[in-house]
């Protein structure tokens, strides 16, 4: 079934525009179980119903946004933009995750 996604950037379009990316999900705490880890990675909830989901505008802008959806209907309830993770540093700042990519410092902890 076809229907329209609104880019936040360039508003609605066919939704054969866009790349699904899968349901939004939490990621595990800072040292997770082997069960928590398998969890993240392999298994979605798959509702029928309301699901926060990630999309790329890939043959337009190129924007990652994040959609509420009604799986059954295909309905689009909201768009938004994602906000970057924050984490707090040990001296007290605090820092969007992803700022480090080489990931060198290991005093950082994800804001629960």
């Amino acid at each position: 079934m076809s229907f329209l996604l609104a880019c936040p950037y360039c508003g609605p379009r066919p939704v054969d525009e866009f790349a699904y990316f899968g349901e939004v999900t939490r990621r595990p705490k800072q040292s997770p179980t082997l069960r928590e880890l398998t969890d993240y990675v392999y298994f979605r909830d798959n509702v029928a119903g309301r699901q926060r989901e990630w999309w790329q505008h890939r043959t337009g802008c190129g924007e990652w946004f994040l959609a509420e959806r009604d799986t059954r209907t295909n309905e689009v309830l909201a768009i938004q933009l994602p906000q970057p993770e924050r984490v707090t540093r040990k001296d007290g700042g605090v820092t969007p995750v992803g700022s480090d990519p080489g990931g060198s410092d290991p005093g950082v902890v994800v804001d629960a």
